[in-house]
């Protein structure tokens, strides 16, 4: 079936999306044609607002309103400026500040180094993380990349990097999950939570 070409248009915009496939992408467009007019305007001008309406932190490279110069976290005088918690992408920032008990301030790299997709330090805000350090504010630097092949190697990375300024170097915990079971642990997170393993009080 021949779809006309704003249609057609559409579908292919969503499909271009992660996680959204050529079904989701077509019922997601012929939802909003048939819905009322002011949810499409106001989906188009949330999407045209987004570039528009924000920068990024000139100090963490994490997201905020254009024309801050620094983040509201990087602004704040109650955040600690010397504890940098190292995270790979603005979502990260959102899900440890979920938790409301971080008090330092944090630095977004915008990805992990990835060799075999071409991902290389200069493609990272590894160089102005460096700079950060250099400047002497900072005390402790978490290393909070994935728990992944790529986010290894970038904090492996970085902590070769670093490790020359004598800041403190750290990363995230990794074990079992808050109500996870043992049997349906893989091999790699047992061996982690075993050798992470701390001393009861």
């Amino acid at each position: 079936m021949l779809l006309p070409e704003p249609i057609q248009d559409l579908i292919n915009a969503f499909s271009r999306l992660p996680g959204i496939g050529p079904k989701t992408a077509s019922r997601l467009t012929f939802y909003l044609l048939r819905a009322q007019d002011e949810l499409s305007l106001d989906l188009a001008e949330a999407l045209k607002n987004i570039k528009s309406g924000t920068s990024y932190c000139q100090t963490c490279y994490n997201i905020t309103t254009s024309g801050r110069v620094e983040c509201e976290i990087c602004a704040s005088p109650e955040r600690d400026k010397s504890l940098v918690c190292v995270v790979e992408e603005p979502l990260h920032v959102l899900a440890l500040e979920r938790t409301g008990s971080y008090p330092g301030v944090y630095h977004v790299l915008h990805g992990a180094l990835s060799p075999i997709e071409g991902i290389g330090p200069e493609d990272l805000r590894i160089r102005e993380l460096v700079e950060r350090v250099r400047s002497g504010s900072v005390k402790e630097l978490i290393l909070a990349t994935n728990p992944s092949m790529e986010g290894d190697y970038t904090a492996a990375y970085l902590h070769q990097q670093l490790l020359p300024y004598g800041v403190r170097l750290t990363r995230l915990a990794r074990g079992l999950p808050v109500g996870g079971d043992m049997e349906y642990a893989d091999q790699s997170t047992l061996l982690r939570a075993l050798f992470g393993r701390q001393e009861m009080s």
